[in-house]
């Protein structure tokens, strides 16, 4: 199995705070991978070093055989944990930057997922709440025919009803070619769309291994397993 990204002791730190220490791992193509770890574990740092926002003060990674760069970009599709879009622009407005922005973005795509949301394109983005604009960006993200995407707390601000939605999105709108890495701390809702689960826990790797094999070594749910780990 090609692996399409690869980490290599990885190492960031914030100070005297290690945010990734000696981190390597290796993520197959066509995999929907959890990111799970406690507040501050690394989490963010890890998806914002893989979408090429963050410098790492030593190691590697590795994109579809690309450094990170602009070829790496190209191909990587980046959900940030905060919307960032102003909330002067409307939802439509969103829809042409993606669009002039991005060689492989869906319009058609978007604008399907944006009206089985109920979410009016002439809307401000100002005007909608926290969980819609949410959806707007997550829509966004996943109109792209990415071969990485990287979805941090994707689920964060929205109600339970919309979560299952987010789930058949992020289902439906990746191939198999490519590689979707989810960082949540909703492990129990998003627990039934993961092949893989990757614990870390303050910068390092803690746990990498399929879902099946979870439930078969451990005879028990990758969220009961968390709680176990995680323990305070």
């Amino acid at each position: 199995m090609a692996h399409l990204i690869k980490c290599e002791g990885l190492v960031k730190r914030y100070g005297k705070k290690a945010a990734l220490w000696d981190f390597s791992v290796e993520i197959p193509a066509g995999r929907i991978t959890g990111l799970l770890g406690p507040n501050g574990s690394g989490k963010t740092t890890l998806i914002k070093s893989l979408s090429g926002i963050l410098t790492l003060d030593a190691g590697r990674i590795e994109i579809d055989g690309k450094g990170i760069g602009v070829e790496s970009k190209k191909i990587v599709s980046y959900l940030p944990e905060r919307p960032y879009f102003s909330s002067a622009l409307k939802v439509k407005d969103t829809l042409k930057f993606f669009e002039d922005f991005y060689g492989d973005f869906q319009r058609g795509t978007a604008e399907e997922m944006l009206k089985t949301l109920q979410i009016d394109k002439n809307s401000k983005i100002g005007s909608l709440s926290k969980g819609t604009r949410e959806k707007v960006q997550l829509v966004l993200v996943m109109s792209r025919k990415a071969k990485v995407y990287l979805l941090d707390e994707p689920m964060g601000g929205v109600d339970p009803a919309a979560r299952d939605f987010i789930l058949k999105t992020i289902l439906t709108n990746y191939n198999e070619d490519a590689s979707v890495l989810i960082s949540t701390h909703l492990i129990s809702d998003v627990e039934k769309v993961l092949d893989d689960v990757l614990f870390i826990k303050q910068g390092k790797m803690v746990l990498h291994k399929t879902v099946d094999e979870i439930r078969m070594d451990e005879k028990k749910s990758v969220d009961t397993l968390f709680r176990e780990v995680f323990a305070c």
